[in-house]
């Protein structure tokens, strides 16, 4: 309760959170490297410092060049996965609304499946024609869910919207799985890709996923207050001057554009957008204007922990990082659907 009404209190510790993460994210692995010495290394190349004789430069290269860049993608995804998960879940009033629930992750997965099936590579985009497809993919499935949606109703009502993304969502899975069935050695890719990771991305994936995480995170912080409108439904939020079509296409835009992005450059990773919207809204209150930022931190944290879990946990063997959140996150979920259950039953 401290916190919920200190909102600076609660944002600090969430950003302190996230450092945190980020510190022993870089810190551990197969060669394991001092707290403070990776500190010392991060905070010295933030301001472009020369780094003392005592640091090793293989640690330096380590840290730099191979973990951060994993660890900073992995902030990236985590905070558009769980801050889309708040987005969709007011939108749609929804307690199981995740990221994946409207159709969009379906597309961009099927753009990467169908690059990784046929071996394409565009000329200008080379190793990066994967995500560019992918989220052109995702944002075309977007598209196409709208159209069909002003087909059927001229008003963009939340259950239509679901069942259309459900319908669209079946529709390119069963094209995924189709093109899972038709692959030869091209299967062991696809199902890793599929299952989710950030390893072995590098920075010009963080690149190429930012632009679309800024323009996502405004497009949702930006709607806060709208988005508690519409939770309380169409009239309500209509009666309190909110243009509620237009600000549906713009949550849906921002939430889809972040779903899409992560799908594009990490695969599918569950229960990020599912659970960590839960834990914060448990801990932070319901109010959108508190929540999307903080899940933001929550997600960015959670998932640089579940990725270290990953690459640690049988090494030198890699686990995928969407089987970690989902053998995490489920139980999580459980125990949480359990407790508001039974408070309402005792309500």
């Amino acid at each position: 309760m401290f916190l919920r009404n200190n909102i600076y209190l609660a944002y600090l510790s969430g950003f302190a959170f996230v450092c945190i993460c980020v510190l022993i994210g870089v810190s551990v692995g197969s060669v394991s490297i001092p707290l403070s010495t990776s500190a010392d290394i991060l905070w010295r190349s933030l301001w472009n410092l020369n780094m003392p004789a005592a640091v090793n430069e293989t640690d330096v290269s380590i840290i730099l060049n191979i973990r951060l860049p994993r660890v900073m993608l992995a902030v990236l995804v985590g905070a558009a996965l769980a801050i889309a998960g708040a987005a969709f879940q007011g939108l749609l009033k929804n307690p199981l609304a995740d990221p994946y629930t409207i159709g969009v992750s379906s597309g961009s997965a099927l753009g990467a499946v169908i690059v990784l099936y046929s071996g394409l590579s565009l000329p200008l985009l080379g190793s990066f024609t994967l995500p560019v497809i992918s989220i052109i993919t995702g944002f075309l499935t977007l598209l196409f869910i709208l159209g069909f949606v002003r087909m059927i109703e001229k008003t963009l009502r939340t259950e239509t919207i679901i069942l259309a993304g459900i319908i669209v969502s079946s529709f390119l899975g069963a094209f995924i799985s189709l093109l899972i069935a038709l692959t030869g050695e091209e299967l062991r890719q696809i199902i890793n890709w599929l299952m989710g990771s950030v390893s072995m991305r590098g920075w010009e994936y963080f690149g190429l996923m930012f632009p679309f995480f800024i323009i996502g995170v405004l497009l949702l912080l930006l709607n806060g207050k709208e988005l508690n409108a519409l939770v309380f439904g169409e009239e309500t939020a209509k009666t309190l001057g909110v243009d509620t079509d237009k600000r549906r296409i713009v949550i849906l835009a921002g939430a889809s554009l972040l779903t899409g992005s992560a799908v594009a450059v990490s695969g599918t990773i569950g229960f990020v957008g599912l659970v960590v919207p839960h834990v914060v809204r448990l801990l932070y209150g319901p109010d959108h204007r508190l929540l999307l930022p903080l899940s933001i931190f929550a997600g960015a944290g959670f998932l640089v922990l579940t990725d270290l879990g990953a690459r640690t946990i049988i090494a030198p063997t890699e686990l995928p990082i969407g089987v970690i959140t989902a053998i995490l996150g489920a139980p999580v979920f459980g125990i949480l659907l359990y407790h508001q259950r039974r408070h309402r039953r005792k309500g």
